[in-house]
């Protein structure tokens, strides 16, 4: 890819991802809206996260990162990328078929490992059967993030990264079509009016993720089938030596993959002893989702492809001018979105999720988890772009290494932190161990040579987005406070809301674009090449 289309395949991915997490806050705020912090809101969270962690580890942790650099070099040399994708597509399918069956059977075991503080009460018994029906979601799922990696590979990204938006369009149909005219699966006899519907509605959720899952991998195989990849199943799965081979560089891709949810698994752990902190924790990691999907998840898809081919190619120059702009692009979008989320953290969470089941309390907690994990998000991101480094050689092992260590002290300060700080702490302990991971992939990337060092008008570049980010975050703090009173209205706090939203985007670009921390002609153009 030459720079300009390798920004719009950022762009195409950034703005499917933004639409995806617009529409998943607005699932969010719905779930929130019904559910609040209470128990079936935990119930259906820890549900919801058991596919989702299997997800990660299984296809866009492993499996994809090891899958997309051999695929990608099969068609640069033309050799074989259909069959090898074919034989992937089969093992996965006979592998995530028995691994479902046996979730589904240990599911209370599975919920005591996610979240031991639910043993005894009431939001254990609702998060096993919610978690036995949403657990198939992870076969189906984990196809499309095979057949994604396919369709990325290839240089098509649009269907994707469209594919998420069908997950929350379904969701949030299911909770209108619920909350108008469905009926609960569980007894709801003796349950007040609230408590009946929030059970319905959490019922309904269970059901629509496999579903969503479903309608996912249908639309990701027929985007596959068009592109000349039509995947079947009517062969055995057999095991090649090009998939002795992924399986080889896959493993501790996978390991790194399981320290990372490992990672996630204690901070839930730790939540789970604190009445309403799982929610609270969901509610806040969906707000500093948004600019790490549109940001960090579309650098990674695009550059990780465009990288291996650069590679096989032995384009050394190409390869750092990618991670050069890919660098430059999604810092000049996180850095802002990260001062952002730290200065008015309370009016995001208020007004977006203080309404319904969900009082100013909740508000207040969201707020400060919020601000917390926007502390960490550039290093998210950052992590976003160093990892295709190593990946694109087929390197797994050191990202492993490395992600242990970032595991020992997310634990240490998750657990060491909770007596003292309380259900903060997992939030804390995600941000130091995601800088602790940058520091690792950093230094040990530059064995590669000046193929992983930043060129120099990154680091021209990268001080002045710091300083238009922290104009933008004075008057972010000006702003509030001038609107102080309208958003604390109702009707009105959601124009105040907006009014301070575009104060920022206005300050930022405008001082980003006189200081020279960027050029907005660039942005525009790499949208009309994406669009």
């Amino acid at each position: 890819m030459q720079p300009i289309r390798l920004m719009a395949g950022f762009f195409t991915v950034g703005i499917w991802t933004l639409l995806s997490r617009v529409l998943g806050f607005v699932r969010d705020v719905m779930i929130a809206g019904y559910l609040g912090s209470g128990v079936v809101a935990q119930a259906f969270l820890v549900a919801f996260a058991l596919p989702n962690m299997f997800r990660r580890f299984f296809a866009e942790g492993a499996f994809n990162m090891a899958f997309v650099p051999m695929f990608s070099k099969r068609i640069e040399a033309g050799e074989g990328a259909e069959e090898f994708a074919q034989d992937a597509f089969v093992g996965m399918t006979f592998i995530l078929t028995v691994f479902t069956v046996l979730g589904i059977l240990a599911m209370p075991l599975l919920v005591i490992v996610m979240a031991s503080g639910f043993a005894g009460d009431e939001r254990f018994d609702l998060a096993v059967e919610y978690g036995r029906i949403a657990f198939p979601y992870i076969l189906f799922i984990s196809l499309a993030a095979l057949l994604s990696g396919v369709l990325n590979a290839t240089g098509r990204f649009m269907a994707a990264a469209a594919a998420p938006v069908v997950l929350n369009v379904i969701f949030v149909l299911a909770m209108l079509l619920s909350a108008a005219f469905g009926r609960p699966l569980s007894d709801a006899l003796g349950l007040g009016v609230d408590a009946a519907l929030g059970l319905r509605v959490g019922d309904t959720l269970a059901l629509s993720v496999p579903l969503a899952g479903a309608a996912q991998l249908a639309l990701v195989w027929w985007a596959a089938s068009r592109a000349g990849f039509r995947m079947r199943l009517r062969k055995r799965p057999r095991l090649t030596p090009d998939l002795k081979r992924l399986a080889i560089i896959a493993a501790p891709a996978a390991l790194a993959g399981g320290v990372v949810q490992v990672n996630l698994l204690v901070g839930r752990q730790v939540a789970s002893f604190f009445d309403g902190a799982v929610a609270w924790l969901a509610y806040a990691d969906r707000l500093y989702q948004l600019p790490l999907g549109v940001v960090g998840i579309a650098v990674g898809v695009v550059l990780l492809p465009d990288l291996s081919r650069r590679l096989k190619a032995r384009d050394d120059t190409g390869a750092r001018n990618a991670l050069s702009r890919a660098a430059e692009v999604s810092l000049a979008l996180t850095i802002p979105s990260a001062v952002a989320l730290v200065v008015i953290p309370f009016p995001l969470a208020s007004v977006l999720y203080e309404r319904g089941a969900t009082g100013a309390d909740d508000a207040a907690a969201i707020a400060m988890a919020v601000a917390v994990y926007g502390l960490g998000l550039p290093a998210f991101v950052i992590q976003k772009i160093l990892q295709p480094v190593f990946f694109a050689r087929e390197d797994t092992r050191r990202p492993f290494h490395y992600a242990l260590v970032a595991m020992v002290v997310n634990a240490a300060i998750a657990i060491g932190l909770a007596p003292v700080l309380g259900w903060i702490a997992p939030a804390l302990a995600t941000t130091l161990a995601g800088w602790a991971m940058v520091a690792l992939l950093a230094v040990g990337a530059r064995r590669y040579g000046d193929v992983a060092r930043f060129d120099a008008r990154f680091h021209r570049r990268i001080w002045r987005i710091v300083a238009a980010s922290a104009i933008m975050g004075a008057a972010l703090w000006l702003g509030n406070l001038a609107l102080g009173p309208a958003l604390g209205i109702a009707w009105w706090r959601v124009l105040a809301l907006a009014l301070l939203i575009v104060i920022g985007i206005v300050t930022y670009f405008g001082a980003g674009q006189l200081i020279g921390a960027f050029r907005l002609a660039e942005f525009r153009s790499a949208l009309r090449r994406g669009a």
